[in-house]
């Protein structure tokens, strides 16, 4: 039979060994703990572990840690920009000036946006100039419908007063028409006159569309100055006469002789008259 002593004897050793093993179950949790921390904040090996729990509570009530970054949210540069809707795209395209403008339509559920979205963000890497504009097919749906987006991943090139320069889709296989409309239009070039932005028709068409808040007062039109020709450039280059004024007096021809007038026929009275005088004079008298 098993005395009492004895009893508390066997069992000593069991209870050390499960102490034990709490104690390095609770240390595992503490060092797992401290390494979490570390990863998550970058800091040395060597730190205060109650600052790095401070500051991990703080981020997780801020909701940085926990919120799961969605994949068009992942890579993106300084460059790069979620347009928010409408008045934010048109304000984005006018205020980009002469800067060349890449706006990306993507879909969250679209393969081929997921696949290319890594390549689009190195490209905007490289490209730091370009300003690049992201449109969520899904949250911009009826905007999408007014600026005739129905294919993704789906991109247009906008730059200054030309407005937009051109448009296509492409995928990751066909990378290459990207990349060249890229170089072809990043050039530095100046463009005389504000910032063009959407087309007329487009605007119209936001302004139209009722599921969307967007306001558009249309300038008033401006006449379209219209190039000289070359026969009124010629006729402008060409010497005037000289005016009557500046021009040399003109000698005018002589004027006619006046006529002799006819002398006027005698009378009676005088007739008689001359005819006795006549006779006198024959006479001697």
């Amino acid at each position: 039979m098993i005395t009492r002593n004895r009893r508390e004897t066997l069992a000593r050793p069991r209870f050390q060994r499960l102490s034990r093993l709490r104690d390095l179950s609770s240390r595992n949790r503490a060092l797992i703990r401290r390494f979490l921390v570390q990863e998550l904040e970058g800091i040395p090996k060597k730190g205060n572990i109650k600052s790095c729990s401070f500051s991990l509570n703080a981020q997780m009530k801020t909701g940085i840690i926990g919120k799961t970054q969605k994949w068009w949210e992942k890579g993106l540069q300084p460059n790069m920009k979620e347009v928010k809707g409408a008045q934010d795209l048109v304000e984005s395209l006018f205020n980009a000036g002469d800067k060349l403008v890449v706006v990306d339509f993507f879909s969250p559920g679209c393969g081929g946006c997921r696949a290319l979205h890594p390549k689009i963000c190195q490209l905007a890497e490289l490209n730091p100039e370009v300003q690049f504009l992201q449109v969520n097919y899904e949250e911009h749906k009826s905007m999408c419908y007014s600026l005739n987006v129905h294919v993704l991943p789906f991109f247009r090139f906008y730059r200054g007063a030309h407005g937009r320069l051109c448009s296509f889709s492409c995928t990751n296989a066909t990378i290459k028409k990207f990349k060249d409309a890229l170089a072809k239009h990043s050039q530095n070039y100046c463009s005389l006159g504000p910032p063009k932005g959407l087309e007329k028709k487009e605007l119209i068409a936001l302004a139209a569309n009722k599921d969307i808040s967007f306001n558009y007062t249309p300038k008033p039109e401006q006449p379209t100055l219209v190039p000289p020709t070359l026969e009124e450039i010629l006729a402008e280059t060409a010497p005037t006469p000289p005016s009557h004024s500046e021009a040399e007096p003109s000698v005018s021809p002589p004027l006619p002789l006046p006529l002799p007038l006819p002398l006027p026929l005698a009378t009676g009275s005088n007739a008689a008259k001359g005819t006795e005088d006549k006779t006198l004079v024959a006479s001697g008298r």
